[in-house]
């Protein structure tokens, strides 16, 4: 049976006959998809961080993360793990700044650049964090089984490999 998929004004069809060759409809959607999901993931994972009062957004977390993970890291290298651009980034790290959850020292191996790390503070705030976090992700894998996630991952990262 086709799936409709409401977006905004417009409502897209997927027909999922498999006898359509790749560049058919059931493949031409797989970009809409993945951002769509992607975007959901994302407010309702913001949704919950505000309900749970964490004060700080998915993309201050993701930096809180790896820096906890990986201190000391250059903006270029932080940049880099998150997919941030390097303006992006500069913004979310001056919003943690203020917040006082990380500082930014000189690079001592380039004066131009500067490394991020964590703060008394900020690591104390990833470690009260980082067990609820589990609770917010895991809601999106409800009904769904390991295969599922098995599946779900291969085919991520197939698509991933052939973008290269």
């Amino acid at each position: 049976e086709p799936y409709f998929f409401p977006c905004h004004t417009f409502t897209f069809y997927i027909c999922c006959h498999t006898n359509y060759p790749m560049e058919e409809e059931p493949y031409s959607m797989y970009s809409f998809l993945l951002d769509r999901t992607a975007r959901r993931v994302k407010q309702y994972a913001q949704r919950r961080f505000k309900e749970m009062g964490f004060n700080i957004t998915v993309d201050q977390w993701l930096v809180l993360r790896h820096l906890y993970d990986h201190d000391d890291l250059n903006q270029k290298e932080l940049a880099e793990i998150i997919f941030k651009d390097t303006p992006t980034l500069t913004r979310i790290i001056d919003l943690l700044c203020d917040k006082g959850l990380t500082k930014r020292k000189p690079n001592k191996d380039d004066r131009r650049s500067f490394n991020v790390c964590l703060t008394a503070q900020g690591r104390t705030k990833v470690e009260q964090i980082k067990p609820k976090i589990k609770d917010v992700r895991l809601k999106a894998w409800e009904g769904l089984s390991e295969r599922d996630f098995t599946q779900f991952k291969r085919i991520l990262n197939a698509i991933y490999i052939n973008l290269k």
